[in-house]
């Protein structure tokens, strides 16, 4: 191993020791495990601890910990770490950490962390009771064949008092909310949203003391409570992904954490990547009762992050290294989408250190992403909006142009990703030297294509919407567009435009 890689290693195993402590002390709760084993009159049964996953070693890693605030919509402040504004409605007992029984009360804490550029906040808690039955929505986790038709209000979560509750010491906030309305505008404002369901989940939230706070199960790792809205779609759910991978950041987890769908929706492929960046994955309503949480962080909702808000508001960022960042800070600049997408390949077991790869002796592949007809959820009716009127005529001219091209050997690789696995699908995406589709949610893999990845999307008239123009300014990425009259593209346009991406890279 050379020098330069050793010095890498030795940095991010410093990170990663740096972070561990730094959990281990602000985080309150987790410094007072039990001892030993309680009656059920005492305490509920042991937690068995779930297996956990390792953070991978990403290249594009920098830290998420902040000697100071980030300025007012910068890069850091929308990408990054700009929940910087603290607040405890809830802080731990300093007498309850000398106690070793969980049943001998002292309660547990609460705080957020909210952002003034993303207007949202990040909020963990300890000590924290959810009880299933008070959350009216379907079961969730369902085969989507045997939903078909449910309504979308079925699955949303509507918390009734009392539906989360936490453990206090203080007998004066018995029977209280933890929070009142004023803090929910303050610090989960619901904006655009027509139903802020994290907001209704924070505002179900009870005090209750040592005696009423009692669990059938426990939970000692870290877990991520998320609701989800277009969860079959996978542009939105890329920006769940990210919010919870934010969220696990900021509040310095030392290991992957669990999560748990807060919602009712059904299964869809997507949530082989869920399972893949996460410990775990359960749905609320799996659980048949009371369940606690020792340490729970609540994940800001989808649309709330800058991958959603960029397409209503100016997000003057772009793309660039870590090692870039690292020498020389830029407000304008952020490695953080680059460091998501190393995460998301690393979680699927591929290698992530492809910044100075040798052009592979199998030649350059061209990935067209397609657009398929698919059954996405139990309201969809399996078709799906056409982009680009004549797909199959400029899948097959590329590919036919591309079996006779007189430089290089060019693989035409055919994205259906309607019907291949997720890893597959991130496969196909690291192993592109140019990604080609027409306007939809597929591009959005983009989050994890490689540095020298070449973007170029066909947009129909109907269609101009900048949500991948963005990703690939964010990722630093190159990115070309063919703007159509109508959704029909001539097939020697389109192979003239590939013609000179390729000429860029040696062809």
């Amino acid at each position: 191993m050379n020098s330069k890689k050793l010095k890498i290693l030795l940095s991010l195993f410093t990170l990663n020791s740096l972070s561990l402590y730094l959990y281990f002390s602000s985080h309150p709760d987790h410094r007072r495990l039990p001892s030993r084993s309680y009656s059920v009159s005492e305490y509920s049964p042991p937690h068995h601890p779930l297996s956990v996953k390792p953070w991978p070693i990403l290249p594009s890693y920098l830290p998420w910990s902040q000697n100071s605030e980030p300025p007012f919509r910068s890069c850091e402040a929308y990408f990054g770490n700009g929940f910087t504004r603290r607040v405890d409605p809830l802080k731990p007992n300093a007498e309850s950490h000398r106690k070793i029984s969980p049943s001998a009360g002292g309660g547990g804490w609460f705080r957020c962390f909210y952002s003034e550029t993303l207007r949202s906040s990040i909020c963990e808690g300890g000590r924290i009771r959810m009880v299933p039955e008070r959350i009216e929505m379907s079961r969730g986790g369902e085969k989507l064949e045997s939903v078909i038709g449910r309504e979308e209000d079925d699955e949303l979560p509507n918390f009734r008092d009392g539906a989360f509750e936490i453990e206090v010491g203080d007998r004066s906030r018995v029977g209280k909310k933890l929070v009142d309305e004023e803090f929910l505008d303050k610090y989960l404002e619901e904006g655009t949203i027509d139903r802020h369901t994290m907001r209704g989940l924070i505002g179900s939230i009870r005090s209750v003391d040592a005696t009423e706070f009692v669990c059938s199960e426990w939970i000692e790792e870290p877990t991520l409570l998320v609701t989800r809205f277009e969860y079959a779609n996978l542009f939105h759910t890329v920006t769940d992904w990210y919010s919870t991978y934010v969220a696990s950041r900021v509040t310095g987890l030392p290991i992957r954490p669990h999560v748990v769908f807060v919602d009712g929706h059904c299964q869809t492929p997507l949530e082989e990547t869920w399972t893949a960046l996460f410990s775990s994955l359960t749905y609320a309503k799996n659980f048949s009762s009371p369940v606690c949480f020792r340490h729970a962080i609540l994940v800001p909702l989808g649309y709330e992050t800058p991958l959603f808000k960029g397409l209503s508001e100016t997000i003057d960022c772009y793309g660039a290294s870590a090692q870039e960042l690292w020498q020389k800070p830029d407000n304008k600049k952020t490695a953080r989408l680059s460091e998501f997408g190393e995460m998301i390949r690393a979680a699927f077991g591929f290698p992530v250190d492809r910044h100075h790869i040798p052009k592979p002796a199998s030649g350059h592949n061209i990935l067209f992403v397609r657009r398929e007809d698919y059954l996405a959820h139990p309201r969809h009716g399996g078709k799906v909006q056409t982009r680009l009127s004549n797909e199959p005529e400029v899948f097959d001219s590329i590919k036919s142009w591309a079996s006779n091209h007189p430089n290089c050997k060019l693989n035409v690789v055919n994205g259906l990703f309607a019907h291949m696995p997720m890893k597959e699908q991130i496969r196909a995406i690291q192993d592109a030297a140019v990604i080609v589709g027409a306007h939809g949610a597929g591009l959005t893999h983009i989050v994890s294509a490689t540095p020298k990845t070449v973007i170029l999307e066909i947009i129909s008239i109907e269609y101009r919407r900048p949500h991948f123009e963005l990703i690939a300014r964010w990722k630093g990425l190159e990115y070309h567009a063919i703007h159509l009259r109508g959704s029909y593209a001539d097939p020697p346009v389109v192979i003239d435009k590939l013609s000179a991406i390729l000429r860029n890279l040696g062809c």
